[in-house]
């Protein structure tokens, strides 16, 4: 899958291009725009269970191939959020991706979800993390610019919830309030963090839908009273 990445990091559009007979699978209505010989098909991939599985973890129950017929083709995909878009290429890696982040990815990779478990890895709502495995490339979409941090064997680096978009594997991470007592971290404005150990790569996002939603909230609030 050959990708360009075009106007980042505010309003990012992901234009693809396929050759003759080449497919890309993509978030059902990401697509901004292809070529007339471009053929797209909405499917379950993996069933039932694995369409399900991936609609926990915040994606699409249907997921749409787009295949390029009688020649190459391209195809523009964008995010529902204005934002960037990141691109990673796997050679039989395995990549962890927030709920909601996963945009297009070569039909090669598995795409599964992963519970978070009792750890709670993106607090309330979001304790599904989806796993990309394999070799070939995947689109990923963030709110805001996508920062990467890369960590050393051994160190330590901390992540409000909200901002983390994805991450390579073998990390480890544990999940925890931001200040030591309730209060501060109520009075802080910050909830739950996490905090990574190297080595890997932490993909960020500058911006957080929460707080989008929480400024919003407090506007509507103090208009009404």
């Amino acid at each position: 899958m050959r990708c360009e990445i075009c106007y980042q990091p505010g309003y990012s559009l992901a234009v693809v291009h396929l050759a003759p007979g080449e497919e890309v699978q993509a978030e059902a209505g990401a697509m901004v725009s292809m070529s007339s010989n471009i053929e797209l098909e909405a499917e379950m991939k993996g069933g039932f269970l694995g369409a399900l599985g991936r609609s926990l973890g915040g994606e699409s129950f249907f997921i749409s191939r787009y295949q390029a017929r009688s020649g190459a083709g391209e195809l523009a995909l964008a995010p529902p959020l204005p934002g960037d878009i990141g691109y990673l290429e796997l050679a039989g890696e395995t990549f962890y991706l927030r709920s909601g982040a996963y945009l297009a990815a070569d039909p090669s990779l598995s795409v599964d979800s992963r519970w978070g478990g009792a750890q709670g890895f993106f607090g309330s709502h979001r304790l599904i993390l989806l796993q990309v495995r394999g070799t070939g490339g995947v689109l990923f979409s963030a709110y805001g610019a996508i920062h990467r941090r890369d960590l050393a064997p051994g160190e330590r680096y901390v992540v409000d919830n909200g901002h983390v978009v994805g991450f390579t594997d073998g990390m480890g991470f544990t999940v925890r309030k931001a200040a030591q007592g309730w209060f501060s971290t109520f009075a802080s404005g910050e909830g739950l963090v996490c905090e990574f150990t190297g080595p890997g790569s932490i993909y960020l996002q500058t911006r957080s839908e929460d707080a989008l939603i929480s400024w919003i909230r407090a506007r509507v609030s103090s208009k009404r009273n």
